[in-house]
């Protein structure tokens, strides 16, 4: 204890401490133990001034359960998991990519120093890459690996945003971001990071959900990276063929389902994987013009909840309605799709969750099939939502509503980014708001982080072409989150 106290300036800039710490950092077992003890015994914040600055620093934001310093060990310790062994069958991907990845204890440089920089004042990841920085040069880390390592400190953000943000069936974000990423090492390294990070945050951020969407992206860029095209045709080809391959495992031939196929547009294939559409094919081919609506419900594939698939004559209001039915069960929408075919029927698709885990998904679904067709075959008036009261922690820790409109990549729709502490009825406020407007909604993104709610809509309609118009939007969006 009273040893510690002689870790002084010499002792750092001491060559036989610095490569004893890289090799502690290099050792085969024990890592997360010894920087654990280290930082127990405040050895850790002596040799690393930075990281004495967040040692029980608190993160008041709703959805970080553990102190500055107790995150970044926990994100250290699950890079550490992906690389044993006796860990692989927790996530199996990440630990493929890990064992295959050259000198991958630089991926705790960069988790020590992903937060260090936290309640500084200005960008955390920005000040972070720079004390990466100092560190990787006193340590000798070569040019390669230092850059690595500051790219991963400053970015360490961005997946997870870009993921959960932005929309993955457009060429244009996946060009994009693998413009920014660069490398094929970069880009595993950041995703590594990436699901280590936001699964240290707190054992109820991380969902099934979430890690299919940036292991999708993943996908994604790295055929971009090794030269693969990101065209909008090339990805229809390839996502029209596997829907037909899975389609024929069910004994359907293309001839069964030509007619509903002929009104389904390009949109619709890139904005739904294989596995969906061969789903709603299956369970909706035979209706094709149906004047009804028709719920068909699953079992999600991957993870907890259900998936529900809408399908009717078009309603100017009817993502509001659906959301409207599923508010009234307790039930959160984690994401919707939003497609309308060449012959004006709406095809919507959600993945729906019980947040309280007390629905037992199987039993439930056919009740949601015949009461969600049933209510929107009555079309009855919109009805006001239940301000649903705010937790205890919420209403210590408030978040302030934000609203944020901007075009998209391509600038011919929009994307509306809402922030708001988490509540019943705040999804079906927001969706009544938009429809009182007119605005069309094509996809939804509802990303739940502990009790604060971060809601990306991508959204168009000719009022937005109107500033005057899109301030009264946001007035009014702001007025439907105040809890």
């Amino acid at each position: 204890w009273r040893a510690r106290t002689r870790i002084d300036g010499a002792f750092r800039r001491d060559p036989a401490n610095r490569a004893a710490f890289l090799e502690l950092l290099q050792a085969p077992r024990g890592v997360t133990r010894a920087l654990r003890r280290m930082n127990q015994w405040s050895v850790l914040g002596r040799y690393l001034p930075a990281f004495r600055r967040i040692v029980g620093r608190m993160q008041h934001d709703l959805f970080h359960v553990y102190t500055v310093d107790q995150h970044i060990l926990m994100v250290v310790r699950n890079l550490r998991r992906f690389s044993m062994a006796e860990h692989a069958h927790e996530y199996p991907f990440c630990s493929q990519l890990a064992v295959g990845f050259e000198r991958v204890w630089l991926l705790y440089v960069a988790a020590l120093f992903h937060d260090i920089a936290k309640g500084r004042g200005g960008d955390h990841s920005t000040l972070g890459k720079q004390d990466a920085r100092r560190f990787c040069r006193e340590h000798g880390l070569s040019d390669e690996d230092r850059d690595l390592v500051e790219f991963l400190v400053e970015h360490h953000l961005t997946m997870s945003s870009v993921a959960q943000k932005q929309d993955l069936s457009d060429p244009e974000v996946i060009s994009a971001f693998a413009r920014r990423v660069g490398t094929e090492r970069r880009l595993t390294a950041l995703y590594l990071l990436t699901v280590a990070d936001i699964r240290g945050t707190s054992p109820k951020v991380w969902n099934a959900w979430k890690g299919k969407l940036l292991e999708d992206l993943f996908r994604a860029t790295k055929r971009v990276l090794g030269g693969e095209t990101a065209s909008a045709d090339a990805r229809f080809d390839a996502r029209r063929a596997e829907s037909v391959r899975l389609l024929n495992l069910h004994g359907l031939s293309p001839d069964a389902y030509a007619a509903f196929w002929k009104q389904l547009d390009l949109g619709y294939f890139l904005r739904n994987d294989a596995q969906d559409i061969a789903w709603q094919t299956r369970v909706l081919h035979r209706h094709p013009d149906t004047e009804t609506p028709l719920v068909r419900t699953r079992l999600a594939p991957i993870g907890e909840g259900f998936q529900v698939a809408v399908y009717l004559p078009d309603q100017p209001d009817l993502f509001a309605r659906i959301c409207g039915y599923f508010d009234s069960k307790n039930l959160s929408v984690l994401d919707a799709r939003i497609h309308t075919t060449r012959h004006g029927r709406a095809l919507d698709s959600f993945l729906v969750v019980d947040p309280n885990h007390a629905s037992q998904y199987r039993d439930i679904l056919s009740l949601v099939e015949v009461e969600l067709a049933d209510r929107l075959a009555q079309r009855r008036p919109l009805e006001s939502p239940v301000r649903g009261r705010a937790s205890r922690r919420s209403r210590y820790f408030p978040i302030a509503p934000k609203v944020d409109l901007r075009p998209d990549e391509r600038g011919n729709r929009y994307l509306l980014s809402v922030v708001a502490g988490d509540r019943t009825g705040l999804l079906y406020g927001i969706a009544r708001t938009l429809a009182r407007h007119g605005i069309n909604l094509q996809a939804a993104r509802i990303m739940t982080l502990g009790e604060r709610a971060e809601d990306v809509f991508l959204i168009d309609g000719p009022a937005l072409a109107n500033a005057r118009h899109q301030i009264q939007l946001e007035s009014e969006l702001l007025d439907a989150m105040q809890g």
